[in-house]
């Protein structure tokens, strides 16, 4: 059966992969929308390729470039959820970098659509919000992220629920430093944090995979994906990446999901389910592997993890605060006015000076999350 998908971020790195997946299964995937943040020209080329007429450019200042007859183009963060509104797909692929992706994801729900997120702040700002107007509406939140798209596919057909599963474990790669010293952190530059060992991403995404930020999100977002408390959700460091997640369960059996290291897979698992389709991916090839690596994360050295933790066991609003005080540090390091542990303080510090509010309401979590950029902005100027 044919799946009409609306893409949000479609020009970025799991946008694109997106299109790879629709041009390999054509006849199962259609592409009836697409929105990007400023890239104007790849828009109009996906556009074309796909014949898509219905468009979003976040960049305000040049919406009417993408003008033709026979075209619906919708612009700014109100042209997100109006371009759902619009469309009204079968599935919405949210691959928005930050709080962005909030509104259009809720509006997707309430018109009955499913969701398939690929952008972490969505549920690690407002899970709970989420994931209770998922359950009202009868909608299907799927995980795309490789580690949750793992989680999901090893819990499949249980039926045990969330009381047989021991330990949700989130694998990482260690990011380009996880055998650097502690003391030379410091001298860390921006070339160098951007050279993720296994994966192509956005900067962004890149820098908090460098900092286990990106784990200690994933973390939280498990917590909410999964309705599992965050003392069963634990990370392990896998070089690799070919064990994208794993999951114990209380007899100390282990499900593990593999493959090779391309989101394509991911992609397409959320795009057909409950179905599984042959495509042109490489599979894997069990004697090249040469070894499958394990090591605990440095949390000491790392402690983003621990922070993650601690706001994913208070909730409220604390993940806000974290999520928002990251997005603020991580960019002060890419524009060069912050050292590379000077992220994690940001964090710590924006997340003990503002208040924590023990509700997830959506307008609390919003208040929340505007307060913590302003409290870390005012840090990251002191430090």
């Amino acid at each position: 059966m044919e799946k009409r998908v609306l893409i949000l971020g479609s020009t970025g790195s799991i946008g694109t992969s997106a299109l790879i997946v629709a041009r390999q299964i054509p006849d199962r995937m259609k592409i009836v929308g697409l929105a990007a943040g400023t890239r104007v020209d790849d828009l109009e080329d996906q556009a074309k390729e796909f014949g898509v007429n219905h468009l979003c450019l976040a960049d305000d200042s040049r919406y009417k470039e993408l003008q033709k007859p026979g075209r619906h183009i919708y612009s700014g963060a109100n042209g997100l959820v109006e371009i759902v509104e619009a469309t009204k797909p079968d599935l919405v692929l949210v691959a928005i970098v930050g709080v962005e992706g909030l509104p259009p994801t809720l509006a997707a729900i309430e018109l009955g659509c499913d969701v398939a997120v690929a952008s972490k702040e969505i549920l690690v700002m407002a899970g709970e919000v989420v994931m209770n107007a998922a359950r009202r509406k009868g909608v299907n939140i799927l995980p795309v992220d490789s580690e949750h798209n793992a989680i999901f596919q090893c819990l499949e057909g249980h039926k045990g629920g969330v009381d047989e599963v021991r330990r949700l474990i989130v694998t990482a790669s260690g990011g380009p430093f996880r055998t650097l010293p502690a003391e030379e952190l410091s001298e860390v530059k921006l070339e160098d944090a951007l050279k993720h060992p296994t994966w192509e991403m956005g900067q962004k995404i890149t820098i908090d995979s460098a900092t286990l930020f990106n784990k200690g999100l994933e973390m939280i977002e498990a917590r909410w994906l999964f309705d599992i408390p965050m003392s069963k959700v634990e990370v392990v460091v896998h070089p690799q990446s070919i064990v994208h997640s794993m999951v114990e369960f209380i007899d100390g059996s282990v499900l593990a999901q593999l493959s090779t290291t391309d989101m394509c897979f991911p992609i397409q698992y959320a795009v057909v389910w409950p179905e599984r389709l042959r495509n042109k991916l490489k599979p894997l090839d069990f004697p090249t592997l040469a070894k499958l690596e394990f090591e605990a994360p440095r949390v000491n050295d790392f402690p983003a993890l621990n922070l993650a933790r601690e706001a994913g066991e208070r909730g409220g609003t604390l993940p806000a605060v974290l999520n928002a005080a990251n997005e603020v540090a991580n960019e002060a390091f890419r524009q060069g006015s912050l050292t590379f542990p000077g992220i994690w303080h940001v964090v710590e510090e924006t997340m003990n000076q503002v208040e924590h509010i023990d509700s997830q309401e959506l307008g609390v979590v919003v208040n929340a999350d505007l307060e913590a950029r302003k409290v870390a902005h005012e840090i990251t100027r002191r430090v």
